[in-house]
């Protein structure tokens, strides 16, 4: 019984965690016309923030590796964790409009480095259960999101008529209303780390020469390709929706099916990862993506329908990335070089997803053209994932 309450308290602590990772930025969209509305900014440029959230990210992950070492995976997170709180109070402070962009600068990198280090703090809590533990790590990214999501514009409704104070308080509820509990549990569990890298000698951090390795390029890009994908589709769903002429609610009913199926995607990832079948589900997989995109050009009006098969690529593409970045590393603390490296490259990639999909349905008023875009990234990831799920280890000489 012992044995198994640290055991405990460390899912326990890693689920809180996992829930702050994606309502900060996910619960932006819902109320973003009400955001426009009380500062007067335009919505097309309030679009920005998460195109700032991702540009941060792809930034910061190269230096969170180092950040790990000086405080320790269990403090680096801590303090990310304490950062993405202060971001939420900051971005949704009354006056200046410049609080926004600074608020989510500040949530960016928080997100950023909890981002590259989570994988590799479940590669040394949890070594002998990695794609269990990603899977569901990657499921409440996704189920939180989705939440986030769903109430923030209900709770914006909570203050009435007051625009201003709606928005404010629904992203500052939605984004850090589990940070207390989240910081104390993981306070908890990493109190021992905390205290035995303050007592260790400071040390420069070796150079891994993980940027030169080709193993680390490939879970790279692995990355980015599949994160290129679900950011196109959690982006656009909703619009191409509408264009089928469906309602408004059951464009956000598809939005939703589409999230919901990601989640299980991300919980399946513990079974698809796992002996032979590692092998050749990062391959596999995208052609589950390539199947339905095929179907959306063929049949739209099933779009519904199609959200189905997209979620679950999404959901289990994204806990097979996490998982070869903790699985391609001999140890924790490669993995969160490996897991610097690959999302730094893998969100720069899927920041110019959207809106160059966006550019060329502009350009061409076609779905059919824009949605090309998603099957170039779909057979890019199967053809890496020939490579990335080779049994192989980063820096191996």
């Amino acid at each position: 019984m012992r044995a198994r309450r640290p055991m405990l308290l460390a899912i326990v602590a890693l689920c809180l965690i996992a829930s702050l990772m994606r309502p900060a930025v996910t619960a932006v969209g819902p109320v973003i016309d009400r955001i426009s509305a009380d500062t007067g900014i335009p919505v097309a440029l309030l679009g920005s923030l998460s195109t700032i959230v991702l540009i941060t990210w792809a930034v910061v992950s190269p230096f969170a590796h180092g950040f790990g070492r000086r405080l320790g995976l269990g403090g680096a997170v801590l303090a990310a964790m304490g950062l993405l709180a202060v971001g939420v109070a900051i971005r949704s402070l009354p006056g200046s409009p410049a609080w926004l962009w600074i608020g989510t600068a500040l949530i960016g990198v928080a997100l950023a480095i909890g981002n590259v280090l989570l994988p590799a703090v479940i590669k040394k809590d949890f070594p002998l259960r990695v794609p269990l533990m990603m899977g569901v790590y990657s499921a409440i990214l996704g189920g939180a999101g989705a939440v986030a999501s769903g109430l923030a514009v209900p709770i914006a409704d909570l203050t009435g008529a007051d625009a201003g104070a709606g928005w404010r308080l629904s992203l500052a509820i939605t984004g850090a209303v589990v940070a207390p509990l989240a910081l104390v549990f993981w306070g908890l569990i990493s109190r021992h780390e905390m205290r035995a890298v303050r007592a260790a000698a400071p040390g420069r951090a070796p150079r891994t020469g993980i940027w030169r390795d080709p193993v680390a390029w490939q879970v790279a890009v692995y990355m980015g390709v599949q994160s290129t994908s679900f950011y196109v589709l959690v982006t656009w769903i909703s619009t191409m929706s509408l264009d089928t002429g469906r309602s408004a609610t059951i464009a956000g009913v598809d939005v939703m099916i589409y999230q919901i199926f990601g989640l299980v995607g991300s919980l399946a990832v513990a079974l698809v990862m796992h002996g032979r079948a590692a092998r050749i589900t990062p391959a596999a997989l995208p052609v589950l993506g390539i199947l339905a995109v095929i179907g959306l050009m063929v049949l739209p009006d099933a779009i519904g329908f199609w959200a189905v098969p997209l979620g679950l690529f999404s959901g289990a593409s994204l806990g097979v990335s996490l998982t070869l970045i903790a699985e391609r590393a001999p140890d924790h603390s490669t993995s969160s070089a490996l897991s610097g490296m690959s999302q730094s490259v893998g969100y720069a990639i899927a920041a110019i997803g959207p809106a160059l999909f966006g550019g060329v349905h502009a350009a061409t008023a076609s779905w059919t053209v824009a949605l090309i875009i998603l099957l170039v990234a779909m057979a890019a990831q199967a053809a890496i994932g020939l490579f990335a799920a080779r049994e192989r280890y980063v820096l191996a000489r």
